[in-house]
């Protein structure tokens, strides 16, 4: 394609990891696909079904990172800053609601069934929740691989497109379609970062990234990465 966004961020001009210190390309890096830097000193996608494996893999995990790091700090702060009543607005402690007293609610309200079918949906039942989770997800991962009532048949599995999973028409145009698939992959790689900061500050800190963030915030000097560095604050029973 030869479009002012293609480039850009594609073909042999587009931008390289180290930037103009950048040297020895790997010949099957060509700036075809997005978010292609010229990087991979070992060679992990000289194979093109490796390669076509890793594109699909590295795609979906940074859509889930970026659903992910916002889904984890959205209860902390509607918590925090719109008085809703959590019982564990921390991510990494929220699944723990289901053995306590109330179960699981969500925005600090009970289950919208659990009243009318209590032996089914209620907020003590794993195997509802776990199960509305695989058919929500499975339903829709099948659906963007093999296509089906609701997806287009031959369509790339990895932009599936069309009406139902691009209703509001993003990729309509090829050009605006390309520059959003760069955006997409810096996010998800960005994301996919700052869900493992999310995992250490847990670990380090036994608190949410909103409060870490907050207390870094009113004291840069003494709540940063080095000074907490070598905490070891989280316990399954704070």
């Amino acid at each position: 394609m030869k479009l002012s966004c293609n480039v850009e961020w594609y073909g042999a001009d587009r931008p390289k990891w180290l930037g103009p210190f950048t040297s020895n390309v790997p010949e099957y890096l060509t700036g075809e696909f997005p978010g292609d830097y010229g990087w991979d000193h070992i060679g992990l996608s000289a194979d093109p079904t490796t390669f076509q494996r890793y594109r699909e893999t590295e795609l979906i995990h940074g859509r889930w990172a970026m659903a992910g790091a916002l889904g984890c700090l959205v209860p902390e702060l509607l918590s925090k800053y719109a008085g809703i009543n959590y019982q564990n607005p921390e991510w990494f402690k929220a699944g723990s609601d289901i053995f306590t007293s109330k179960g699981v609610e969500y925005f600090g309200q009970p289950l919208v069934l659990n009243s009318q079918f209590p032996s089914i949906v209620n907020a003590h039942n794993a195997v509802t929740l776990l199960m509305t989770q695989i058919i929500l997800m499975g339903g829709a991962e099948a659906y963007r691989v093999n296509g089906g009532p609701l997806g287009e048949k031959g369509s790339d599995p990895m932009y599936p497109g069309g009406e139902y999973f691009d209703p509001l028409g993003f990729a309509d145009e090829p050009e605006k379609a390309a520059e959003l698939k760069v955006k997409e992959i810096k996010n998800g790689r960005l994301a996919m970062v700052a869900m493992l900061g999310y995992y250490v500050q847990a670990i380090v800190t036994g608190k949410g990234p909103v409060e870490n963030w907050v207390e870094h915030i009113s004291n840069p000097t003494g709540a940063n990465g080095l000074t907490q560095a070598f905490a070891t604050k989280f316990g399954l029973g704070n």
